[in-house]
């Protein structure tokens, strides 16, 4: 065909084309997808804007900062933000829109609004609290019950962080015994969530050795503080199994994980007096709790005291009237005893002197005396005369004498 255009004809005509249409600057927004600032001290991006829950890119450019400008730009943006340009931030940029013949579309940065940056990190601060309110998970963790003496004590942070140090030596001057075990984590930059979520997870497979978790970090800015309101490490710690305390160092602002934690202070230092202040009042109340022991022990020893005097006492009387009634019973049955006896002895003395007469009565003495004689031939005593012969010589004893006779 005749009627065609070259290439850089074509590239001229969007070039012109872009210029007059752009011919002052306008305000993007997008998000840093990178950023790389060369020896030369120009500062180069790649900006995306993403789409849907999936964040995939639905569009994408290159921008540069010139080092004219980059110093001024970067150095305002992190005194208001307190945060430096980083990937994964959400700008609104003044732009300068620049078409060319080889190197194609771009992007230069003449300013950057840093509140835009502040109210994108409220916006999606809202929308994590929103979505664990809704899904019924914001109380969660305020509900795992908390020990009165918590002393076992898994701590998530950085081992080089300040407040991580800060921590370990407030709860070091105290006079009580804590048992502390680190599960480090990166507590800032674009790795934060998923290393404090690792950490946590190493906690919860070892959740039997432990009264509480204590996640904490230094000051920072509300941009360094911005993984603590990511819904996802939000709704762990919303569900952690147990409580969280939370010291994650900033004055101002309540992160999302200050408030679904069980317990939210300030600082790291914070948390440790908080800790200590626990334990002196545990010890307060067993100190009462002893005291009030031994006032009530001694009360209960000084009633029973009482009481067993009272007893001693009421043994002491009862044992002296049993004594009385045993001895006037025992006088009295002496008193039958003796009468028993002589009674006794004067029937016995009865019967003897009965038995005497008759004993008497029956002597051979008093029969002879009646007139009765006793006949003996030889030694034998003769009871009838059936035995005698004529001229048996008898004896015939008498009661006054004996004389001899002969049988005819």
């Amino acid at each position: 065909m005749q009627n065609h255009l070259t290439l850089s004809q074509l590239q001229k005509l969007v070039k012109a084309t872009l210029d007059e249409a752009f011919a002052l600057p306008v305000w993007v927004s997008a998000e840093i997808a990178e950023i790389k600032i060369n020896y030369s001290g120009h500062c180069y991006l790649e900006l995306v804007e993403k789409g849907g829950d999936n964040g995939v890119p639905l569009s994408q450019a290159r921008a540069v900062i010139w080092r004219t400008a980059y110093a001024r730009i970067a150095g305002y943006f992190e005194a208001e933000t307190g945060q430096r340009l980083a990937a994964g931030i959400r700008i609104l940029a003044r732009v300068m829109i620049s078409y060319h013949e080889l190197y194609g579309f771009s992007l230069n940065i003449l300013d950057i609004d840093p509140t835009f940056t502040l109210g994108d990190m409220e916006r999606q601060r809202q929308i994590t609290i929103e979505r664990l309110q809704r899904e019924g998970v914001w109380d969660i963790n305020r509900e795992n019950p908390l020990p009165q003496v918590v002393q076992r004590i898994a701590i998530v942070s950085s081992r080089q962080a300040a407040g991580y140090q800060d921590f370990c030596k407030e709860l070091g001057k105290s006079p009580y015994a804590f048992s502390l075990t680190l599960f480090d984590a990166f507590m800032q930059g674009a790795g934060a969530e998923d290393s404090i979520v690792a950490a946590l997870d190493a906690v919860a497979d070892r959740m039997d050795d432990f009264d509480a978790v204590v996640l904490i970090r230094g000051g920072g800015s509300a941009s360094d503080l911005n993984c603590f309101n990511a819904y996802r490490l939000c709704a762990h710690i919303a569900q952690f199994p147990l409580p969280i305390l939370t010291g994650i160092g900033h004055d101002k602002d309540t992160s999302v994980a200050d408030m679904v934690a069980h317990t939210a202070l300030k600082t790291p230092t914070a948390v440790a007096g908080w800790l200590v202040e626990r334990m002196t009042g545990v010890e307060g109340w067993l100190d009462t709790a002893a005291l009030q022991l031994r006032d009530a022990s001694a009360g209960i020893f000084r009633r029973h005291e009482l009481r067993l005097a009272e007893l001693g006492s009421e043994i002491a009387h009862q044992s002296a009237l049993l004594l009385l009634r045993r001895n006037e019973q025992l006088s009295r049955w002496s008193d039958e005893l003796s009468t028993a006896v002589g009674e006794l002895l004067r029937r016995q003395h009865t019967r003897l002197t009965t038995a005497e007469e008759l004993i008497a009565s029956r002597s051979p003495e008093h029969i002879l005396s009646l007139g009765f004689a006793i006949v003996h031939r030889g030694d034998e005593t003769v009871t009838s005369a059936k035995g005698l012969s004529s001229g048996d010589t008898l004896r015939v004893e008498l009661s006054d004498g004996t004389f001899d006779a002969t049988v005819k």
